[in-house]
Formats: C-alpha cells, sequence, structure tokens
C-alpha cells in the first residue's frame, strides 16, 4: 500500500471518529436539557409579640353607649361602651389604651311588675377591641365603678365582701327611670351596693304600684370587673395604611 492510500485511510477514520463523537454529545444534550430554575423567594416570618397579662378582678371604668330598658330589652341583645381610662399590665405596661371598645350582652330581664317590683337587667361583657383593631374575647361582670371591695368569682358574679354570691344587676329605682346596681335578692328586688349610676336619686319601695324600670341611659358611667385573666401585646397605633 503506498504512503497516499494510508493518509486516506487515516483520514476516513478521524472522520468517522469525529462524527460518532459529535453524535454522541448532540444525543447526550437532546437528553439533559439545561433548566433554569428560579431563585425560590424566602418568606419573612414575623416575630412573635410579647404578651402581658391583666389579672382576674382588674375593673375597668366604662361609659354606655346607648340606652338600655328593662322595658324593651331582650336577652341576647348587644351594645357596647367605651373604655374611660387606661389600663395596664401587672408589670406596668400600657395594653388597654381609653377608647377601647367593650361588647356586653343581656343575659336576663325583667320588666317592672304592679305590687313595687322594679326592673331589672342582668348583663355580662364578652369582648374587647382596641382601637388598633386588635380583639380579645373576654370575660367580664358589672360592678360598681367606686367599690374598692369588688371582685370576681369564676363563675362571672361581681360581687363585694358584704354580698358574696350576688350577681350585680341593674335595677330600677332611680328618679325617672334611673338604675341603680343591686344585688339579685329574692323576688327581683335589690338592696343598694353603690351610688345613683342613672338620673335623680330615689330607692326602691313598696309605695310604687308599680315598679320603675331599670333604664340605664348612654353616657352612664359603671365597672367592669375581669372574671379571667387577659394576655396582650403592648399598645402600639395601627399603621396608617392599616
Amino acid at each position: 500500500m503506498n504512503r497516499g492510500s494510508k493518509f486516506s485511510i487515516l483520514a476516513v477514520l478521524l472522520a468517522v471518529i469525529t462524527a460518532s463523537y459529535a453524535a454522541d454529545i448532540s444525543a447526550q444534550t437532546r437528553k439533559k436539557p439545561v433548566i433554569h430554575r428560579r431563585p425560590v423567594a424566602r418568606k419573612t416570618v414575623a416575630p412573635v409579640p410579647r404578651l402581658y397579662t391583666v389579672e382576674r378582678s382588674e375593673r375597668l371604668h366604662a361609659r354606655l353607649n346607648s340606652t338600655i330598658s328593662s322595658k324593651t330589652a331582650r336577652i341576647g341583645d348587644t351594645f357596647t361602651a367605651n373604655v374611660t381610662e387606661p389600663v395596664y399590665s401587672n408589670n406596668g405596661v400600657l395594653v388597654i389604651p381609653a377608647g377601647s371598645k367593650l361588647t356586653g350582652r343581656v343575659d336576663a330581664v325583667a320588666a317592672a311588675r304592679k305590687g313595687g317590683h322594679p326592673g331589672t337587667i342582668d348583663v355580662s361583657f364578652t369582648q374587647l377591641r382596641l382601637p388598633n383593631g386588635i380583639t380579645r374575647r373576654i370575660n367580664g361582670s358589672l360592678t360598681d365603678l367606686n367599690t374598692d371591695d369588688a371582685k370576681s368569682t369564676v363563675e362571672g358574679t361581681a360581687s363585694g365582701d358584704t354580698m358574696k354570691h350576688r350577681k350585680i344587676i341593674f335595677i330600677g329605682g332611680g328618679g325617672a327611670g334611673g338604675a341603680v346596681l343591686g344585688g339579685a335578692i329574692g323576688g327581683g328586688k335589690g338592696a343598694l351596693i353603690g351610688g345613683i349610676i342613672g338620673a335623680a336619686g330615689g330607692f326602691i319601695g313598696e309605695k310604687y304600684t308599680k315598679g320603675e324600670e331599670a333604664e340605664v341611659r348612654s353616657g352612664t358611667e359603671f365597672g367592669v370587673i375581669l372574671n379571667q385573666p387577659v394576655s396582650l401585646p403592648r399598645f402600639a397605633e395601627a399603621e396608617p395604611n392599616q
């Protein structure tokens, strides 16, 4: 075989090897396409706010936003009252500012009857809403605004030391249909444990042919005592875009 023939054979072999290698590379490229993955966005987890406790038996000062009356109220009716003084946690942090809203519920009601029986309204407080929108379920009971010995029980009964285990209610007997705070005794009559919270003064007596309705007017101030502690973050105003 001459020298030119050898070079021709080598050239052919080289061409075949090159073509085979190129075909193999092309096949691998087809089998494994390049995938461009988007970067995964990491979610930012907001820190859990620290909670502060308002203890059981804390008394909130409240002002009624609408009038309720034993003549027209029905069991299950709700009403609201605004907190009038700020409330601090047990370690001095502001958690409930003035202007927070309490939701109350009528639990029992009795209209005035003949024989001097005054009307009565039994209420409880079930929800607290702060001005920044934070809401909490609460268990609160009606109490005198100024009675320092008022206390609460697990059952939700607010009482003074001299009237333990007696539910405090709104009861007719104030002048011009005003209401007073009373303990539920016997057939709907009450013993006064606080000042009159309605209009002019008055008292309950058999001299009335018909007892007075318990009418608690808008703007009336009273106390709400907590029967269970409530935990809240430090109060902060909501952002303008919220």
